[in-house]
């Protein structure tokens, strides 16, 4: 099982250098997989949480391709229903082929809507539009189809999709377009629970990443927080679910955390050590 990190690309102490830094100290540690998250324009309910400045995920994804060698990069989570499918396709496998195929297209329906208004996309819509988005992407990248070449020199690569949502909806997407399952953030009961009822094809999903010096009981306790014995059992407990890639996410919802990034690396360092001891 190969483990992830989740970086913030917003904040008000993220900038190109700590962008880089985050690229380096990921590497350097041995994880196998950095990822960015997506809003295209900042509106007040997503500020909240992910203020300016938030750096477009496949612009900065592209130049840490050329930063970084063996890391694989990827979103999680795209917000499909924002771009036209076909500049999604044409993005993802240009980032593909210049990374070496090192990218990961992991895709949402969304949340934000103000974000859906000012960029004049139907909020009720974004699940029929992720879909139909989702169907447009595998459409595009098939060899056969014509004009569907996504760079010079031939068609693009596979560029594996990871669906998240943890809804019934979300579900039958992962099943129906996606090579993985990526839900987000839950609980280990219920991410048990699912892929129990459901034959899906690929399980990678993001947790959490908050280490304490107190056991955390509470039942409905997110996978990755807790000490850090908790934490190394729910990465045994992901692995025994079949996860192929667990990514971890150190960003708990404060934008001042940005300005504090070394308390981030110190609990991957810290996972890092424990993991590769374990394995």
């Amino acid at each position: 099982m190969q483990l992830g990190v989740n970086v913030p690309n917003f904040g008000p102490g993220t900038d190109p250098g700590v962008l880089r830094e985050w690229a380096r100290t990921s590497e350097g540690l041995g994880f196998d997989l950095l990822m960015l998250s997506d809003h295209v324009t900042i509106t007040p309910d997503v500020a909240v949480r992910y203020p300016e400045p938030f750096y477009e995920p496949f612009t900065t994804l592209s130049w840490l391709a050329g930063l970084t060698t063996d890391l694989r990069l990827g979103t999680s989570v795209l917000i499909l229903p924002y771009r036209h499918p076909l500049l999604t396709a044409r993005l993802a496998a240009n980032l593909s082929r210049l990374s070496g195929g090192r990218f990961v297209l992991g895709v949402g329906v969304g949340w934000a809507r103000q974000e859906f208004d000012a960029l004049g996309v139907p909020f009720a819509a974004r699940g029929r539009l992720t879909d139909e988005y989702l169907g447009v992407l595998r459409d595009a990248w098939r060899p056969e189809t014509p004009g569907a070449g996504m760079g010079t020199g031939g068609h693009a690569a596979p560029t594996p999709v990871w669906v998240g949502g943890h809804s019934e909806a979300a579900i039958r997407r992962a099943v129906r377009f996606g090579d993985a399952w990526h839900p987000l953030r839950l609980p280990l009961p219920l991410m048990r629970s699912i892929l129990a009822e459901h034959s899906l094809p690929g399980f990678s999903p993001r947790i959490a990443l908050r280490i304490t010096e107190a056991p955390v009981d509470d039942p409905e306790r997110p996978a990755g927080v807790g000490t850090v014995e908790q934490v190394l059992d729910d990465l045994d407990q992901l692995r025994l679910l079949g996860a192929d890639t667990v990514v971890l996410d150190p960003y708990h919802g404060d934008p001042e955390e940005t300005r504090r990034p070394r308390t981030a690396w110190q609990a991957l360092t810290t996972v890092a050590t424990h993991w590769k001891d374990r394995s």
